[in-house]
Parts: C-alpha cells; structure tokens; sequence
C-alpha cells in the first residue's frame, strides 16, 4: 500500500471519531440556537430597537445562525482539542464556537443583505454581478461585525462560556 491511502484512511479515521453523535448536534444546535436567538432578542428589547417585526427577523437570523454554527464549531473544536488537557478543550471549544457562530451569522446577514440590493445589479453570473456580489457581501460582513456583534453581549458571551466548560468537562 502506497503513503497516500495510509495517510487519507488516517486523517478519514480520525474525523469520523471526531464527529459528534447525531443527537449531541442536533440538541446542541437547537439550545445555541436558543441562546444566540435570545441573546439577539434580549439586547434589540433592551435598545428598544425598530418594530417588533424586525426585531423578531434580527432574533431568528441568529437563531439560524446559532443552530448552523453549532456541529461546525463542535466538529472543529473535537479536531483541534482531541487527547488534548481539559484547558486546550475548553480554549478550543471557545475558539472554534466564536468562530463558527460569527462566521454562520455573519454570512446570514450578508445573503440577506445582498437580497436587499440584488434589485439593482447586474444579471446573475456576470463579471459585473460577480464583483457586485463579492463587495456587497464584504460590505454586509463588515456591517456585522461592526453593529451585529454587540448583539452577543451578554448573554450570548455566558452561553459562549458555558458551552466551552460543557466541552471541555466531556472530553476528559
């Protein structure tokens, strides 16, 4: 047997350990879920923020997000933290759901955003709508980070800890 298959059975090996059970996911996506749709929801009634129509679509966009980012961030913090000590699980489970959880609602954002302005772009798979694409979504990206992000505080930061804890005390 050549080097390559060894090494692709390997890194497939070790992926498959890495995955999660099914119900871990999904239990795991629907309580981030909650908490990213809450903590969402929490911070735009605190601010009292536009109409309770928006209100509810920001909160369900980073339920969405939350529910998306979940297995992700579970998957890569499994695959960086694996035999690790109980302080690389938790930094990775830290990580790995900040990340993900940004990165999935971010990219929420930015595909309703460009929903917004598709109306007065190029026809699709053009050059022109291809750069009209990619510096929407920069722009809708750049918009999250800069104004969607405080949505998170507190309570979303709590959860963040909490679930980091939770992982970490499992991989022991």
């Amino acid at each position: 047997m050549t080097p390559l298959p060894i090494i692709r059975n390997r890194a497939l090996g070790f992926v498959r350990r890495a995955l999660p059970s099914p119900g871990t996911a999904v239990c795991g996506a629907l309580l981030w879920a909650l908490a990213m749709g809450a903590s969402a929801l929490v911070t735009l009634l605190l601010y009292d923020w536009e109409t309770p129509g928006k209100i509810r679509f920001v909160s369900l966009l980073y339920a969405a997000g939350g529910a998306l980012a979940f297995p992700v961030g579970l998957l890569l913090a499994r695959l960086v933290s694996h035999g690790r000590h109980w302080e690389v699980a938790f930094a990775a489970a830290f990580i790995c759901l900040l990340t993900a959880t940004i990165a999935f609602t971010g990219g929420l954002f930015g595909l309703q955003y460009r929903s917004y302005y598709v109306q007065w772009h190029a026809p699709a798979m053009t050059i022109t709508w291809a750069f009209q694409f990619v510096f929407t979504m920069a722009t809708a990206l750049y918009q999250f980070i800069v104004l969607g992000i405080r949505l998170y505080f507190p309570l979303g930061f709590i959860a963040l800890f909490a679930a980091s804890i939770w992982f970490a005390r499992t991989q022991r």
